[in-house]
Order: structure tokens, then sequence, then C-alpha cells
């Protein structure tokens, strides 16, 4: 079983030493453009370009709905992986736009592939920013279908100003 490490740094610049996967949490309404998705689309154009395509039907991957992850190879070695696990965009009657169920389905099709690419996972606090979730609750469900099963994960936190 392995465990979360949790570094201070920019979860968009993992360390190079072997494939690497940086998850980070979609919308399904197909918005691109506030939280961690900008420093995403300013180190590389693919991911916003690749989501967009699968929001629009035009990519042949599996359908765009919650739990639905799309992985993207940005360099040799790593891979974005576009994960749908935000209700549309905000805060409702209904409560926050994060679905932790879909997140733990993403996550599960997330092991799949780092396992098949013998990768290690990379992100943010996913599902706890814009999508307005506890970490205590997604940090379950990262050990859960993660590290349980043997696939290590860097959880990035920004330098405090």
């Amino acid at each position: 079983m392995s465990e979360i490490q949790y570094v201070v740094g920019d979860a968009t610049q993992p360390p190079r030493e072997g494939t690497a996967i940086i998850v980070h949490i979609c919308n399904d309404v197909g918005g691109w453009g506030a939280g961690f998705v900008l420093a995403l689309s300013k180190r590389w154009k693919a991911p916003e370009r690749a989501f967009r395509a699968w929001y629009r039907g035009n990519d042949g991957a599996e359908p765009f709905e919650l739990g639905a992850v799309q992985l993207v190879q940005v360099e040799d070695g790593l891979h974005v992986a576009n994960l749908i696990g935000q209700h549309r965009l905000k805060r409702t009657s209904e409560g926050p736009p994060v679905r932790y169920a879909a997140i733990r389905t993403g996550l599960a099709a997330v092991r799949q592939h780092a396992e098949a690419l013998g990768a290690t996972v990379h992100m943010p606090r996913i599902g706890c920013g814009l999508a307005g979730g506890d970490w205590e609750k997604v940090e379950k469900l990262i050990r859960a279908e993660l590290t349980a099963n043997g696939v290590d994960v860097t959880v990035y936190d920004l330098p405090a100003d």
C-alpha cells in the first residue's frame, strides 16, 4: 500500500522520474477558464483543446459524463487526466458542484491508466477549490482507489504568499 505524499510546489511540474499523470477535476458543462485549468493551459494547450473537443463529441472517446476520464499526453512520459467530477459550475440549493461518486469512478479509471503506464499520480487538492469539496472526503477516495492499490500519489499545495 502506498501513501499520499504532500509537498509544497506546482502540480504542473511533477518530478520527471518516470511516467506521470496529473489529475484535475473538470465540470460537466464544458467550462474551462478558472482554477487549476488556468495553470494547465499556461503550460500546455492540448488538455484544453482535447477537453473542448470531448465536450462537443468530436474526440471519439468515452461519453462526456460525470466520472469519465480523458487522458491527454502533453510531453513524453507526462499525461493530464481530465476527470469530470463537478456538476455545473456553482453552488446551488443542492450544495456545491463537487460529485464524490464521480470522482471515485474517475480515480478508478486513473488507477487503470497508471497501472498500464507504470505511472505515478500528481494533483492539487482536487475537487476542493471551485468545486467546493471537502478534502477529507476526497482524500479517502484517493486512498481507496489509488494508494490502497499501490499507486503512488503526490498532492501539491502552492507556497504561501
